[in-house]
């Protein structure tokens, strides 16, 4: 696994890329994570056979905190980082892959993303305006640290908690260590951008997509409703259903490697097919 960083018009940008030839898979995080959390990705198989490529948001991981924070961190901002990437690492015909915050970066970027061969999203359910917070995430108290500046060891310890499945207890160290080092004003302003025109109607582009979908989902997610699926016009939905991962919550990847790995192979396979 490759370690590098590029400057873009938000700041520096750090990013993992596995050593693999094949196809592109391009990753993006979540809120208050890093590319570490895709270390049984790109430190595998997987990263063997395909380019993966994941890089820190502005403001996470290894990345410089946003020259512009206003401008930087919400969709739109983050989207236009990922744009840069990809103009700059030739990954424009890459598989985008979502997780949480990312996969709302990965539906606001999409519809520019002429060339993607697919989009994959998990922990991640489409949102229009006004969002329907309380039908798309389930009412889970870490929740709240989602949009909040500062947090101490105590509340990042619990958020991380959140994304597992009930239960566990023995929380990597290293993801933790991402949340306190995430610029609080990256939480703070994506809840600032919350609002008509914000951001893009995610249920719209679900809908009109003409590329494979992708959606993921553990079955013991803490966060996200699975129920709010079925409700949604999802017309290139991979395989016509959600794929459901036993054993997980909002870490799929994380908790499920082989499972997660095993789908994510057979879609950029058949996407690039």
């Amino acid at each position: 696994m490759q370690s590098s960083t590029i400057d873009t018009a938000a700041g520096r940008i750090a990013y993992r890329q596995s050593a693999g030839s094949g196809p592109t898979i391009v990753i993006i995080h979540g809120n208050s994570a890093s590319s570490r959390a895709f270390a049984p990705q790109l430190d595998s198989p997987l990263g063997a056979k395909y380019r993966i490529l994941v890089p820190d948001l502005p403001g996470h991981g290894e990345s410089a905190d946003a020259a512009d924070p206003a401008a930087t961190y919400n969709l739109p901002g983050y989207a236009a980082v990922l744009h840069d990437i990809v103009a700059r690492l030739d990954a424009a015909e890459a598989v985008f892959v979502g997780w949480s915050l990312g996969g709302h970066i990965v539906l606001e970027a999409a519809p520019d993303l002429a060339q993607a061969r697919g989009f994959a999203i998990y922990g991640t359910p489409p949102i229009s305006f006004p969002p329907a917070m309380d039908q798309a995430f389930l009412p889970t108290p870490a929740m709240a640290y989602t949009f909040q500046p500062e947090l101490n060891d105590e509340q990042a310890q619990a958020y991380v908690a959140a994304a597992f499945r009930p239960g566990v207890t023995d929380l990597p160290a290293e993801m933790v260590a991402d949340v306190l080092r995430t610029d609080g004003r990256a939480r703070g302003q994506l809840a600032a951008s919350i609002r008509p025109g914000g951001f893009r109607d995610e249920v719209a582009v679900a809908a009109g997509l003409r590329q494979p979908l992708a959606v993921l989902h553990g079955a013991q997610e803490q966060l996200v409703n699975g129920a709010y699926f079925d409700t949604l016009t999802m017309p290139t939905l991979w395989r016509g259903q959600v794929q459901v991962i036993e054993g997980a919550g909002h870490l799929p990847q994380w908790e499920q490697p082989e499972r997660f790995n095993a789908l994510l192979d057979a879609f950029v396979a058949e996407a690039s097919a």
